[in-house]
């Protein structure tokens, strides 16, 4: 009875020992946040390098441009930030417009797949067929698509490189229902993509309501948190007004006021914000 406890609490102690020091397999491999950003903009081709190098140029040529114009430069500095986050704040507009246009355009694309396999078509042959028949927006990604699939013959992978182009959560949902539907197999492919494309043109009507309801709150955020700063821009012609923000009270005063429209800008957006739909089968 002894021996078979002992033998326990050892087993016991290896298994605990084993969760520390016995190598896990790799971890997933973690794409840089401004990569992710690019990819979802539409711009897989420009490397985070590209952006960073156009954020210092913006910020560059606004420091100098207020600086020539106010003669202040904490003034100045103000807009040279404001200059480089300019860049990632048009490619956040250029990702959000988008999305939204993928969403209004998939379910067109899923009816185009089912009149396809409706007409004899394989699902490979329908999904290449998307690069002239489906919607304007999504062309590019399915002719890169139909090469693919036309240089390598697997299916999988050029749905993979697929998914990385769209750079779309709601074509990975549509584009891991055509993988199951591939893998199953069957005669439900047709019913499986019209029951796809109703669902997707539902959730787009929805969130495409709500998003009509929430523009006042992000308009009125992004107007109450640019408008004093236009002001400050107008003032840069008045040289004797403008002069007094070097001063140590003044640098105060433009510390204090962009504190105060960052933190009251991100209470807007967070108390009028939709859920956003994420990436979740990368």
């Amino acid at each position: 009875m002894g021996a078979v406890l002992g033998l326990g609490v050892g087993v016991g102690l290896v298994l605990m020992a084993s969760a520390f020091f016995v190598p896990r397999g790799p971890a997933p491999v973690r794409v840089p946040a401004v990569r992710l950003l690019l990819a979802r903009a539409g711009l897989p081709e420009v490397s985070p390098g590209g952006l960073l190098v156009v954020s210092a140029v913006c910020s560059v040529v606004a420091l100098v441009a207020v600086a020539l114009l106010s003669r202040t430069a904490p003034v100045a500095l103000v807009f040279a930030c404001i200059g480089g986050y300019l860049p990632f704040a048009v490619l956040r507009g250029r990702a959000r417009r988008r999305q939204r246009e993928f969403a209004e355009v998939w379910p067109e694309a899923v009816d185009n797949l089912v009149s396809g396999i409706r007409a004899g078509l394989a699902l490979p042959e329908a999904l290449a067929g998307l690069a002239v028949r489906g919607p304007e927006p999504l062309r590019d990604a399915f002719v890169a698509f139909a090469l693919d699939y036309q240089a390598s013959g697997r299916f999988v992978d050029a749905l993979d490189r697929l998914k990385d182009r769209l750079a779309d959560p709601v074509g990975d949902r549509v584009v891991e229902a055509l993988r199951v539907a591939r893998e199953v197999g069957g005669g439900d492919l047709g019913r499986l993509l019209r029951s796809l494309s109703s669902f997707l043109r539902e959730d787009a009507r929805t969130r495409s309501e709500l998003e009509s309801r929430q523009a006042w709150t992000v308009n009125g955020a992004r107007l109450a948190v640019s408008a004093p700063w236009l002001v400050l821009l107008l003032l840069s012609f008045q040289h004797d007004v403008i002069a007094r923000y070097a001063t140590p009270a003044g640098v105060v005063v433009l510390v204090v006021g962009a504190g105060t429209c960052l933190a009251a800008y991100w209470v807007m957006m967070r108390i009028g914000r939709l859920p956003t739909e994420r990436r979740i089968l990368r």
